[in-house]
């Protein structure tokens, strides 16, 4: 059986406490991630989903409830140990850069971190080499475009060779190549390793994806499960003001328009198969 990752039981956290009136950002979520494993955390903006990405890697803490990494409760004493076992990709890759060119900045966090220089230098380039990005070694940042940028970065987490990887909302900025660059490492890393990977999006394609899906509402856990059984409530979900993958929209538009499928598909390739077999292949 596979090991505990991460466990939330009973957490809530309300940003202005003081004022009784507020309503939790997140309010009595538990749920369990293990090793290995890819979790969505989706939900319109306010749910609750970034929140719960502060509590996960120590930004925030708890007002009630329990926070486990490791099997161990996430507080100041252990803080810093699990953030070492914790890579991290943010919205924004403009803001995650510091260094000159790709490798130095790659290289920033190990540095800190007193890995040493022949170690290093190893580590750069087989983590470069991963994301498919070691033509860049020294090419400047800013010159990148935006899905090489997240590359960068997912490279510089997974420099520190971390057990778990932390995407919040890492492809929401990104055009739609970009956000295939940076999912297609993101898949290939967990092939070649029993990487656990969490991703907080408001973005259904992303979180097709994953193993499992957490969906938020209000702080609130509103439903927890694969993706097929999450967006088969459908309606439900735009309803909540998430978007549909596309393929279940073009789906919808076209038995509208009295198409006959066998169901709404998740996926383009299960529509295209679906249209060819029913329509075209008689």
């Amino acid at each position: 059986m596979k090991r505990e990752i991460i466990s939330l039981q009973e957490v809530t956290f309300t940003y202005a406490e003081e004022d009784k009136s507020m309503r939790p950002a997140v309010n009595n979520v538990s749920y369990t991630v293990y090793e290995g494993e890819w979790v969505a955390i989706v939900g319109h903006n306010g749910s609750g989903k970034s929140t719960l990405a502060r509590l996960m890697n120590g930004l925030l803490f708890p007002q009630t409830g329990k926070v486990r990494v490791f099997g161990e409760p996430l507080d100041e004493q252990s803080l810093w140990d699990t953030r070492s076992q914790m890579g991290m990709v943010f919205q924004n890759p403009d803001n995650q850069f510091v260094g000159a060119t790709v490798q130095d900045d790659v290289a920033f966090a190990l540095e800190n971190n007193g890995v040493p220089f022949e170690e290093m230098v190893e580590r750069v380039k087989r983590s470069l080499l991963k994301v498919k990005m070691s033509d860049f070694m020294n090419s400047e940042p800013h010159h990148l475009s935006g899905g090489q940028k997240q590359r960068v970065a997912i490279a510089g987490a997974i420099a520190l060779q971390p057990k778990i990887l932390l995407l919040d909302e890492a492809t929401s900025m990104l055009d739609p190549q970009g956000r295939d660059e940076v999912l297609s490492t993101v898949q290939q890393l967990r092939a070649e390793t029993d990487l656990t990977v969490i991703s907080i999006t408001h973005d259904l394609e992303e979180a097709l994806l994953a193993d499992r899906v957490i969906m938020m509402n209000q702080g609130n856990k509103y439903a927890e499960g694969k993706p097929e059984e999450i967006f088969q409530r459908g309606q439900e979900l735009v309803d909540l003001g998430l978007d549909l993958p596309f393929a279940m929209n073009v789906s919808r538009l076209l038995k509208k328009q009295g198409v006959t499928l066998v169901a709404e598909h998740m996926s383009e390739e299960e529509l295209v198969n679906d249209l060819w077999t029913s329509h075209f292949n008689k």
